[in-house]
């Protein structure tokens, strides 16, 4: 795989994670995993106003996005959730910060500078 293939693949990656965590539901749905107990989608949709088929299809999303996994517990799914993905993300933001951070102090710096 060339670099600039494998560096399309993690962006794609990058920007399902980011488009799976764009939806309030979605967002209250990681919250709740994140206690780090398994839940199913009965108990994910209690005290909600969403019906259990718009629970699942959050939870696909998320899936496919790999920030949850689904564990079959007999006949029933089990959710949980999964930090690494989100863990490379804040670890590449911290990346783009850190760029962003010495672009501006170039630019301080030859603002400021004394042209003589």
């Amino acid at each position: 795989m060339s670099r600039s293939t494998k560096r399309r693949s993690t962006l794609k990656v990058r920007a399902a994670v980011f488009a799976a965590l764009g939806a309030e539901t979605r967002l209250a749905l990681i919250e709740r995993l994140s206690t780090g107990t398994p839940q199913s989608i009965s108990r994910l949709a209690e005290g909600s106003t969403l019906t259990r088929q718009a629970i699942t299809k959050h939870l696909r999303v998320l899936e496919e996005a790999g920030v949850v996994q689904s564990l079959r517990v007999g006949r029933e799914s089990l959710f949980e959730f999964r930090p690494e993905p989100l863990k490379e993300l804040q670890s590449y933001l911290e990346r783009v910060s850190e760029q962003w951070d010495n672009a501006l102090a170039r630019l301080k710096a030859f603002v400021e500078s004394d042209p003589t």
